[in-house]
């Protein structure tokens, strides 16, 4: 049963969205003092991905999921170049319904993330995720490690997607099996009704489980506007393609061994969506990586903890240890 609600809230964590049109304008424009352009890149089978591209710097930092990451991380393009991108099948990206452009799961997000790379030419790039995207630029980076300067996973999934963590380690709490059982009651009833309407009160429930303080629910407000159809459509495609996918991966030494280049995984130990024995279990894993552990926080830590987590990514991505980043050891808390 614990396994089951831990999933049920992974899933749950894709829906997150934002409101506007699917056609957009794709000329630059001025967000503040800065220009953003606007695009789309076309990868396999015809498929486009959105993307903006904001700062100067002569370092690039790649982030996926610009749909909902692209508000509060765009304060990192002050010294750098910074590329975000909807996924394949989210946001501002296609619409896509032949399952045989789904199928691949987290690999056609590896195989899209290096063709976004060579759209923009680049050589090395710094990679940034968070939920089950900080497992694919792992991934990524064990397939390509010439191209990697430097990774950051926030909240990542465990590794191994079927181990199951004791409860120190995940927060699978009383709140969050309330929380999924109003899920599962608005799921039952929701197919005689608007679809955006359910989308909507879905995700009424599922930002609570995003942070582990109910009072940050609003730093997180913009989530979850159900307008686009890939949104509303991304937990279906979570469940059916990427999370099988992820459950094949079947990672082993050789393959953390490849992904030598310096890693910080910031997690926070009351993620209900993602438990925090996986930000562990990846720090002990992966041969130069280190965790930023964020008491009593959840899945958006960024939300709940900003001046910690943004100050961790800014020092590392300038070349150095966050001081609150740890080596793991041992899964033993304790052991740090």
């Amino acid at each position: 049963m614990k396994k089951a609600f831990w999933a049920f809230a992974l899933i749950c964590l894709t829906a997150a969205s934002s409101v506007s049109a699917q056609n957009k304008q794709l000329t630059p424009k001025e967000s503040g003092q800065m220009q953003v352009v606007e695009g789309y890149i076309t990868v396999s089978n015809g498929i486009r991905l959105f993307f903006q591209k904001m700062g100067t710097g002569e370092r690039t930092l790649i982030i996926p999921n610009a749909i909902y990451m692209v508000d509060d991380f765009a304060q990192l393009a002050k010294d750098r170049t910074i590329i975000f991108y909807d996924s394949r099948n989210r946001g501002h990206s296609d619409e896509v319904t032949d399952e045989s452009k789904l199928k691949g799961g987290i690999n056609n997000d590896v195989d899209d993330l290096e063709a976004v790379r060579r759209h923009f030419g680049l050589n090395k790039m710094d990679l940034l995720a968070h939920s089950y995207l900080g497992a694919m630029v792992a991934i990524y980076a064990m397939k390509y490690p010439e191209h990697v300067n430097r990774v950051i996973q926030i909240a990542p999934p465990p590794p191994n997607m079927a181990k199951q963590y004791p409860p120190n380690l995940s927060n699978i709490d009383e709140p969050l099996r309330d929380l999924s059982a109003k899920l599962m009651q608005i799921q039952s009833k929701g197919a005689s009704k608007d679809p955006v309407e359910v989308c909507k009160e879905m995700w009424a429930v599922m930002k609570l489980i995003h942070v582990f303080d109910p009072a940050n629910v609003s730093k997180i407000s913009k989530w979850g506007f159900c307008e686009l159809p890939t949104e509303r459509n991304s937990s279906l495609n979570f469940s059916k393609y990427v999370l099988p996918s992820l459950l094949t991966i079947g990672l082993k030494a050789d393959d953390y061994a490849k992904a030598s280049i310096p890693v910080l995984i910031i997690h926070g130990t009351k993620d209900r969506a993602a438990a925090y024995g996986g930000g562990r279990e990846w720090a002990m894993s992966l041969p130069n990586a280190r965790l930023v552990t964020i008491e009593n926080v959840g899945h958006a830590s960024w939300a709940e903890a900003p001046q910690l987590v943004f100050g961790s990514i800014m020092t590392f991505l300038d070349g150095k240890w966050p001081e609150a980043a740890n080596k793991v050891e041992s899964l033993d808390i304790a052991s740090k």
